[in-house]
């Protein structure tokens, strides 16, 4: 999965933006909506003919997804965060119209590591007679419980609390003490979106 830097973890959501607060220091803008984004290397797909090769020469199809974007509703008690996506795929023999399925998946992950819930999804595409290329958009969305992405109060007034010079704790970044990193890492999630790979073709992906 992905790895999630203290800084990410801080501005998971929808949007995020450090600004110098007026006493000094940056102030941040969290979201209870999830961050989105593609695994590494579930983000294009291969398949080959005939399926046990691996030779260049072999490839029959090869797609990727690209183009992802997301709206989140979280004006109630559960946050949808809707993802749109492209699929771009090329064939190698483009004798004869074809059809081909593609499996998708959309998860959500919470603190970085821990998968809440996962959905399997597919798109079609079409392949007219004589061409080798194909589009198409698919959709996916993820719920979360507002509740389980909003940090306790004692939490949020640790991390906004204004620290002036000369106090004792002003140079303490409030993400170093491990309750409050715990914390903040609980109430972060993240909806991810990739194509359902089997073993063979994510290490494939993975080593290539």
């Amino acid at each position: 999965m992905l790895a999630v830097s203290a800084c990410a973890i801080l501005l998971t959501g929808c949007a995020g933006k450090g600004e110098i607060d007026a006493t000094g220091g940056i102030s941040a803008v969290r979201s209870v909506c999830p961050a989105v984004a593609i695994p590494a290397a579930t983000g294009d797909i291969t398949l080959f003919n005939p399926a046990t090769s691996r030779d260049q020469s072999a490839i029959d199809v090869a797609a990727l997804m690209t183009n992802v974007r997301s709206t989140c509703a979280d004006a109630t008690d559960q946050v949808v965060t809707s993802v749109t996506f492209d699929i771009r795929a090329r064939r190698n023999r483009t004798e004869g119209a074809r059809d081909v399925t593609l499996p998708y998946f959309i998860t959500v992950v919470r603190g970085g590591t821990a998968v809440v819930a996962k959905r399997i999804g597919r798109v079609a595409l079409h392949f007219d007679a004589g061409q080798a290329l194909a589009s198409a958009s698919a959709t996916a969305s993820a719920t979360v419980a507002r509740s389980a992405a909003t940090l306790p109060d004692e939490v949020r007034e640790k991390l906004t609390r204004k620290r002036k010079p000369g106090d004792q704790d002003a140079a303490v970044d409030p993400l170093s003490t491990p309750e409050v990193r715990q914390a903040v890492l609980r109430a972060s999630f993240e909806a991810l979106v990739g194509f359902q790979l089997t073993d063979d073709q994510l290490k494939y992906n993975a080593t290539r």
